[in-house]
């Protein structure tokens, strides 16, 4: 059947629906490991155990041209990318194609295809995220834990979706906005306003009385969407995209404490952090930031070790 997306060329579909019932073996995910959004969906599907549910394919993370992002003609071209399991597409742009050969739109990562149909169900990273979060719930085993966690619980979605408000323009896509722009003064508008909001989330970890951004038990969406941002930020954000003011690591110590624990102590989410893949997406995509496409050094470590107590 037709499946054209709307203008903005987002799927929109939603799973457990009578288009797109639950089954087995039917889902599929195209992703990138470079790409924080997609990252998010990768962190969810984890989280929920749904690593044999949901299988992926990962595309590399350059070169990006005109065709887009490409997949390895092996597993072992390029380590942590994959085939296309299912078609063996040499582009993404391919698998965007069979679901609507007259697609004109961006081919972006991540996307949750329908094997039984042969096309996208959704291309939002934010959908696919609240899909994952409870939908397969029923072909977890029983007595799984996994049931139980639920990043979008009904008592904090009044503040999940008010901090998204703002941290989504602001600070996930406001990095960009600040590393893309051609003018001095836009650049420092928009460079302000993401360490201003940098400030404001350093003051909620402070206030927070649990583990994670929001004082929940469990990790929150929240979390997730900021975990994606700032695991990134020293690595590659801060040089490449000109956002020196301060670090997370030296600037912001409670946020730094936040992603420390986050990467160490929450199972998981370190295995789906690939900072290679994340370096040499940037450093080797962006010809007009890195014309020379050399990929920096450092910061060493990555994410600086957890320590228990009050500091480190």
């Amino acid at each position: 059947m037709p499946n054209h997306p709307p203008t903005d060329g987002s799927w929109r579909h939603q799973l457990g629906t009578p288009s797109f019932p639950l089954e087995p073996d039917r889902y599929h995910l195209y992703v990138g490991l470079f790409c924080p959004f997609a990252h998010r969906v990768i962190i969810a599907r984890e989280l929920k155990g749904l690593q044999k549910l949901l299988p992926m394919s990962i595309v590399k993370p350059y070169p990006k041209d005109n065709g887009g992002w490409r997949f390895p003609a092996t597993d072992d071209e390029y380590p942590g990318s994959t085939i296309d399991h299912l078609f063996h597409s040499k582009f993404l742009h391919e698998v965007y194609f069979k679901s609507d050969a007259d697609y004109k739109g961006k081919y972006s990562v991540p996307v949750l295809w329908d094997k039984k149909t042969n096309q996208i169900v959704n291309n939002e990273s934010e959908d696919i995220m609240r899909m994952l979060n409870h939908t397969f719930d029923d072909y977890l085993p029983e007595g799984d834990e996994r049931r139980k966690l639920d990043t979008y619980p009904p008592e904090s979605r009044g503040k999940i979706d008010e901090v998204n408000s703002w941290m989504m323009p602001n600070l996930n896509t406001g990095v960009y906005k600040a590393g893309f722009l051609d003018t001095q003064e836009d650049y420092e508008k928009n460079c302000r306003i993401v360490f201003e909001t940098l400030d404001r989330l350093e003051q909620m970890a402070a206030e927070s009385s649990t583990s994670f951004i929001l004082g929940t038990t469990q990790p929150t969406e929240t979390d997730i969407k900021l975990y994606t941002t700032l695991v990134r930020f020293d690595t590659i954000y801060q040089q490449h995209f000109k956002l020196m003011v301060r670090s997370i690591r030296h600037g912001y110590p409670k946020l730094n404490r936040w992603l420390k624990n986050m990467y160490w102590n929450v199972p998981g989410v370190k295995d789906t952090t690939d900072f290679k893949h994340i370096k040499e997406n940037y450093s080797k995509s962006h010809g007009d930031i890195n014309p020379k496409a050399i990929t920096p050094l450092g910061p060493e470590p990555e994410v600086e070790p957890w320590t228990e107590g009050g500091r480190g």
